[in-house]
């Protein structure tokens, strides 16, 4: 019985070991996502649609007894957290002209909105120092509430070439843009337009409850990682970029054979209105 106990613990403990490790990727991302400084100690991951801060908070300087002094420093540490998390957000590209910021200063409605998701953060992680001082790392998503918050209700616009039935074998599951070597600037709210400058892919293209709960790209670096990724499922149409192209280094050109094709097939639109689209950068 002792034996069997002692196995079964050791089962246990190795997998609150796995999980843990498991979580501490998840909230670190990998050398391959799409990493972003953004503010003071800000950071998004572009891959994983999430957006970080960090704050450091010391214990005062008499404190009742120990647990006082953690539990002001957590306190502490979090304030300052949630704060460089406002800064942050405020940082974050929507499109190629416009930051969060822009639209907070001129709405007192999104201004309430956002710095009410900033306080509801999730603590992501905690760090004790030696001399009593603690670093909490505070996150939340840039879908959901944010995205609802923040993306344009734009309608539907003109198509580009004209709607014929995929061959059988020819019909594609999602969309992925080769943007390497552009220096294009991630954003919540990219377009993707021809050479004339005519939407081919942007907020007026897809369903507005997918681009809330996905995001409207996913942004990745590796390109087989890309191709096996859920978002774009099995068969993706791989197009390359031609350049950037706006203000903000956010939107991107395709060719215009490239733009009918995308818009040749009715799948086509609706993978694209479900969002299905992965954008490759350095």
């Amino acid at each position: 019985m002792r034996v069997r106990t002692i196995g079964i613990m050791a089962i246990m403990a190795s997998m609150i070991l796995l999980f843990s490790i498991s979580a501490h990727a998840q909230l670190q991302g990998t050398i391959r996502d799409v990493i972003e400084p953004v503010g003071t100690t800000g950071k998004v991951d572009w891959s994983t649609g999430v957006i970080t801060a960090v704050g450091i908070g010391a214990p005062p300087a008499q404190p009742a007894n120990p647990a006082q002094a953690r539990a002001m420093a957590e306190r502490a540490a979090q304030v300052v957290a949630l704060r460089n998390l406002l800064e942050a957000v405020k940082g974050v590209r929507v499109d190629s002209t416009t930051l969060v910021e822009n639209f907070m200063v001129t709405s007192d409605v999104i201004q309430t909105s956002v710095s009410g998701l900033v306080q509801g953060a999730m603590v992501m992680d905690k760090k004790y120092m030696s001399d009593g001082s603690v670093e909490v790392t505070v996150g939340m998503k840039l879908t959901g509430a944010l995205a609802d918050t923040l993306l344009p209700r734009t309608p539907p616009t003109g198509l580009t070439g004209t709607l014929v039935p995929a061959a059988p074998g020819d019909a594609y599951t999602g969309l992925i843009i080769d943007a390497r070597g552009l220096g294009l600037r991630p954003a919540m709210a990219p377009k993707i337009v021809n050479e004339e400058g005519k939407e081919v892919y942007g907020s007026a293209w897809v369903s507005r409850d997918y681009a809330v709960r996905e995001g409207m790209v996913g942004y990745l670096k590796d390109p087989i990682a890309a191709q096996t990724n859920p978002r774009v499922t099995d068969r993706p149409l791989i197009v390359k970029a031609l350049r950037v192209s706006g203000e903000g280094r956010v939107d991107l050109v395709i060719t215009n054979a490239d733009a009918v094709m995308l818009h040749g097939a009715s799948q086509n639109l609706s993978f694209l209105e479900k969002c299905r689209v992965i954008v490759l950068v350095d």
